[in-house]
């Protein structure tokens, strides 16, 4: 197979999975906690909401590695 189909094909289903990422991170906020009201309480990531952070972040990583790849070759 060609490099350039293989980066292509891994580089949109990393972006898949990084928009439903952070699409299932902002379902936790209310719609008042995005126009600037309701964050006042300092709370911590536990459980599968730490997780699904961690997982964003790596797919992050990943997607802008495989990009950067993919602009290079």
């Amino acid at each position: 197979m060609n490099v350039d189909l293989i980066l292509s094909v891994t580089q949109i289903v990393l972006a898949v999975l990084l928009v439903a990422a952070i699409l299932l991170q902002a379902r936790g906020t209310g719609l008042g906690a995005a126009f600037g009201g309701g964050g006042n309480v300092y709370r911590t990531k536990r459980g599968a909401e730490k997780k699904l952070f961690q997982l964003t972040i790596v797919l992050a990583i990943l997607f802008f590695g495989v990009a950067l790849a993919n602009a290079l070759v």
